[in-house]
């Protein structure tokens, strides 16, 4: 019965989409009011209506009701409670109706949280977004039905959830990605609704531009867990290998991280609005590509899901709905709303443009490693693998190219600026980042020109930072007021620049000066490491809720000095019988001792056993945390807070006229 309600529910959430996708967008064509009126309450009934179908399925899992076959096909009895509900997105149908979820929780939010925003608008954003809506729960009930019975032959235990997503870190990291990836659908709604109001301006940037952020945030973070959990889980002490359903999710962010620079333009100064709106398209038509690559199975990954060709037929089609008809509008428009106000090329809007052309450049560079073993194959070619080396050397100078002019950024001038003036106020900045990339590596050996390259140009973004904080809190009546005069936005900045210098520290350090030890080891052997005396004490069979496992026993000293006890893992999963290596890591600011178990090697008791010293490895997290915190922290801005208003409405009028 709980299975059926949750069917029924989710067809009257996409009867809801249908409506809410048709109506208003008629309303506003026909400058109905009392259509245009329908948009929130269409918005947040079909948001009702899915959470009843997502809690519905999560009730079947949570009750192990066998009979449905997503329950039946991945979970069993002996999971914990936690992993049971991870399970309802840990595969392809459940994970869709969670990111239908998520993209109605992001349609409410659009209704209920923009109180500033003209009727007109409003209408068309919402329209736009439930059009997507559409799609989704389409592809949901029609080809990945979450619902399916079982009935009557309902099986008395169920298989397995795979053991590598039963983990705290799949618990919660597809939730913050999808709301990362679905997020750029608000962006994009307000790219299209804007296009068809035939007229750009600042108004549009400032709606859409804390929407984007936000959304650029949780991608930060669902990033990050990602990250995270390759690094522990999978057992190779790796944190990014260039999978192609990692590139996936990076790609959104890399054009994601262009969009919401170049809204700070189109707010600030008029510029850049057509290309703006491009942008919108490019990062949200990149996220329905992921969504293509890991759910069409052409991909095959650790964290693909589907392998029908029939669904990655259906997610094609409506991307190419989604990506050509929004295309065709903007071609149709685009010519009409090009910016006519001017800037000298010594400005922050020229290095603005620098930030743009950089990402996106990395974007393609991406996008083209990803799909080329796909087009070759395609095209009858056969197999072609296009691996690190090839991201490696064309991202990371990308990346390295950017740095210079992030730390000029802040300090420049709309409009117009002076060479001289930069290097003026910034040649302190430059020495002092000079001295830190010739002296910091120092403290580590041998000397590396790879790290020092990286904290000079970490030291310069720094330095630059600092300086212009400097800069503006002396220029008020006092301390106290000149801080008081920065802005909520202004912080963000600040503290996404630090984090993006973090990172980059974290990557080159770990990259650099990580120490790997592959051996054999049987109890009572003990292993140097970067100065650290590993000892093998024991190993011992432990039973868990639903594996049992081999579990060593590690005692970590340096200098003599015990500092830790690691034990890590060989797990074998019960309901599956598959096996699983869970790390054991002793954590630090500065440093991650790693240990993980490989096979049993003879009859002595001895086992392979992987060994890593990783200098700085937490400073990546930490970087996108910070860079997160920063998306987030410009929506307390207070012109993104305004009641409506009769002269903004006025103004909006103007923007969705046409």
């Amino acid at each position: 019965m709980i299975p059926e309600l949750g069917h029924f529910a989710l067809i009257l959430a996409l009867c809801l989409a249908l409506l809410l996708a048709a109506v208003p967008l008629w309303g506003a064509w026909r400058r109905n009011v009392a259509a245009m009126e329908l948009a929130p309450g269409l918005a947040i009934g079909m948001t009702v209506f899915t959470a009843v179908a997502f809690a519905c399925l999560t009730h079947s899992f949570l009750v192990d009701d066998f009979s449905v076959a997503l329950v039946a096909n991945h979970s069993n009895t002996l999971m914990p409670q936690v992993y049971k509900f991870s399970a309802v997105w840990g595969n392809h149908e459940g994970s869709l109706l969670l990111w239908a979820l998520i993209l109605c929780l992001w349609t409410s939010a659009v209704a209920i949280f923009s109180p500033q925003l003209p009727l007109l608008v409003l209408s068309r954003v919402l329209s736009v977004m439930g059009g997507v809506a559409v799609g989704f729960m389409s592809f949901s009930l029609f080809t990945s039905n979450p619902f399916a019975r079982l009935l009557p032959s309902t099986p008395v235990e169920g298989s397995d959830l795979n053991p590598l997503l039963q983990d705290p870190g799949l618990v919660i990291h597809p939730p913050l990605l999808y709301m990362g990836y679905v997020g750029f659908s608000v962006a994009f709604a307000f790219a299209i609704a804007a296009l068809m109001g035939g007229r750009l301006d600042a108004a549009w940037a400032r709606w859409s531009r804390p929407w984007t952020n936000v959304a650029w945030a949780f991608l930060s973070l669902g990033i990050m867990l990602g990250s995270w959990w390759a690094y522990y889980e999978l057992g190779w002490g790796g944190w990014w290998f260039w999978d192609p359903v990692e590139n996936a999710s990076f790609m959104p962010w890399l054009a994601g991280t262009a969009l919401i620079h170049s809204l700070a333009v189109t707010e600030k100064r008029g510029l850049f609005k057509s290309w703006t709106v491009l942008l919108a398209i490019f990062a949200f038509s990149l996220s329905l590509l992921g969504t293509f690559l890991v759910r069409s199975g052409v991909l095959t990954s650790v964290h693909a899901f589907a392998t029908d060709p029939e669904r990655g037929l259906f997610i094609l089609v409506f991307l190419a709905i989604v990506v050509g008809g929004s295309l065709t509008l903007y071609a149709l428009r685009a010519p009409s709303v090009g910016s006519r106000i001017t800037f000298h090329w010594v400005s922050r809007e020229t290095l603005l443009l620098t930030n743009n052309v950089v990402f996106l450049v990395a974007t393609l560079t991406v996008l083209f490693g990803t799909l080329f073993p796909l087009i070759m194959d395609a095209l009858g070619q056969g197999k072609v693998s296009v691996g690190p080396p090839y991201f490696n050397a064309v991202f990371v100078p990308l990346m390295a190219l950017l740095v210079p002019f992030m730390g000029i950024g802040p300090l420049s001038r709309w409009k117009r600026d002076a060479t001289s003036r930069w290097r003026r106020e910034l040649l302190p900045a430059l020495l002092a980042s000079i001295v830190a990339g010739v002296t910091l590596p120092l403290l580590a050996q041998p000397y590396n020109i790879w790290v020092a390259l990286a904290v000079l140009l970490c030291g310069w973004l720094v330095f630059g930072l600092a300086k212009d904080f400097l800069f503006r809190v002396r220029s008020g009546a006092g301390i106290i007021a000149g801080l008081k005069r920065l802005t909520p936005s202004y912080w963000g900045m600040v503290i996404a620049h630090l984090g993006f210098a973090a990172a980059i520290i974290g990557v080159v350090a770990t990259s650099q000066y990580s120490v790997e030890h592959d051996l054999k080891m049987a109890p009572g052997d003990s292993e140097e490491v970067a100065g650290y005396n590993f000892r093998l004490l024991d190993i011992k069979g432990q039973q868990g809720p639903n594996f049992v496992a081999d579990e060593a026993h590690f005692e970590v000293f340096q200098d003599g000095r015990l500092i830790a006890t690691l034990k890590p893992q060989k797990r074998r999963y019960l309901a599956s019988g598959q096996v699983m290596t869970e790390a054991a890591i002793d954590p630090g600011l500065f440093r991650d001792l790693f240990v993980a178990m490989g096979e049993p090697i003879g009859n002595d008791g001895a086992w392979a056993i992987r060994l890593h010293y990783k200098p700085m490895v937490r400073w990546m997290w930490l970087g996108a945390i910070l860079m997160a915190l920063g998306g987030f922290a410009t929506v307390a801005d207070k012109r993104y807070r305004r009641e409506r208003r009769t002269a903004e409405v006025a103004a909006g009028g103007a923007v969705a006229g046409g």
